[in-house]
């Protein structure tokens, strides 16, 4: 076996480390052999110096075979897909895309995060619901699948414990932001999951992790060519989050309303429609829909017809949730709600979606540091989106807090909001590319 000491400078020194060093090192560091310090120094190596595709693959298994984790076979020759999300401002696709992609009869085991930074996460958005329950066990989720073909669910203390390990380091270390650790760290926990079909939404813009499309398309195609190699069908859809947050609402409680307001065929058209861009995929990498029109038109139908809801109550219901909470009139928790209104007449030509998650991380909606807790009362309501004409007096945003709400976070809020004083044609591509397995 190679001394930690020798990997550490090779990659430190442009080298390639070959698969079986790869898995040594990282089994030596989940089981307690190798130090914090040697991982940490491991990580700021493969920071500047980068991996190869080969070191990537094996850096996933490795991570993925740390602790327990699903085969395809162990749902019972159930057809399974999942979805993942690199994170942006608003972003409450999952909660629609589960039941939507289950009631076809497709079964979602879906394992999120939790917020941390700008970005808010699936688990906290659940977790506003009273009673929900995010930790299920093994047999619980498998049970769950066979019971009603969907869970969401948080990673497990033995699920992936090498990306657990090693996050931890990444966030106090400045090695987040680097491509193969971030394609291992995501692909390692869905593959781990079991699911044979796979769609990745990839965020792009200001409200996002990748600013740059180009950088977008690296990571896709890397998260794409790792789950090709360990026999799931991948794709990933580069999306827009330069222009505005996801929907109307951000923050925990608010955006469940608006995920339950678009299962109920009302909502935001934007968020309905990225929703059914992202599912359509599944459908046919399932092979329950033979091309994009035919999946559309029969998850619309879903939608329409109220399956899609009827089935995520089922899962708030099975999961220990307090159905009555998510049923309009909505009663999750709310702070006071404080409305910010135009100061000018214009056409709003977009909102700063950083600007916007920031702000809720100010007041409680979201975390600076992994152990922060989190208020799922906070949120900002939005009344105009992109493209819409302003006048002055109108109103712009309601936060919701239980805080009072200073002049100068008003201020910083207000700003997110940018004005054309003169009408333009206004576009907002919600999909910007595609990335299959080849391209």
């Amino acid at each position: 076996m190679i001394s930690p000491y020798r990997l550490i400078q090779l990659k430190r020194d442009g080298g390639t480390l070959p698969p079986d060093m790869i898995e040594q090192f990282i089994g030596g560091y989940v089981d307690g052999h190798i130090p914090d310090y040697q991982m940490s120094a491991f990580l700021m190596a493969v920071f500047f110096r980068g991996m190869t595709a080969e070191e990537t693959s094996a850096l996933t298994k490795t991570m993925m075979d740390s602790g327990e984790r699903f085969l395809p076979e162990d749902f019972a020759g159930m057809i399974t897909a999942d979805k993942h999300s690199t994170g942006g401002v608003g972003d409450k696709i999952s909660l629609i895309l589960a039941p939507l992609v289950a009631a076809t009869g497709i079964g979602v085991p879906m394992m999120s995060g939790r917020g941390l930074g700008h970005t808010g996460g699936t688990l906290d958005k659940l977790e506003s619901i009273p009673g929900f329950n995010t930790r299920l066990n093994r047999r619980q989720l498998l049970d769950q699948m066979q019971k009603i073909g969907v869970a969401m669910i948080g990673q497990t203390d033995t699920m992936v414990p090498a990306d657990k390990k090693m996050y931890a380091l990444r966030d106090v270390t400045a090695t987040v932001d680097c491509l193969p650790l971030i394609a291992a760290s995501i692909m390692s926990k869905k593959i781990a999951a079991g699911p044979q079909n796979l769609i990745l939404d990839v965020k792009v813009g200001r409200g996002a992790f990748m600013k740059s499309q180009q950088d977008a398309a690296k990571l896709a195609k890397t998260m794409v060519d790792i789950g090709t190699a360990h026999g799931r069908n991948v794709q990933a859809i580069l999306t827009n989050m330069h222009t505005q947050p996801l929907g109307r609402a951000v923050g925990n409680s608010l955006e469940v309303m608006e995920s339950v307001d678009v299962l109920t065929g009302k909502g935001s058209k934007l968020l309905r429609e990225l929703t059914i861009v992202l599912s359509a995929p599944l459908l046919i990498m399932a092979g329950y829909a033979p091309d994009e029109h035919s999946a559309i038109t029969q998850l619309n139908k879903l939608i329409d017809d109220g399956t899609a809801y009827e089935i995520f109550k089922k899962l708030v219901e099975t999961q220990g949730g307090d159905v009555s909470s998510i049923e309009p009139p909505y009663s999750l928790p709310l702070g006071k709600p404080v409305v910010l209104k135009s100061s000018i007449s214009g056409v709003l030509s977009g909102i700063d979606p950083m600007i916007i998650g920031l702000a809720s991380i100010e007041l409680g909606a979201g975390r600076k540091r992994q152990d922060d807790s989190i208020d799922p009362g906070v949120g900002f309501l939005l009344h105009a989106e992109a493209g819409d004409t302003v006048q002055k007096g109108d109103a712009l945003v309601t936060v919701f807090t239980a805080k009072p709400l200073p002049e100068s976070l008003k201020t910083y809020i207000l700003s997110a909001f940018e004005f054309d004083q003169e009408p333009s044609e206004f576009t907002n591509n919600l999909v910007l590319d595609r990335i299959s397995p080849g391209s």
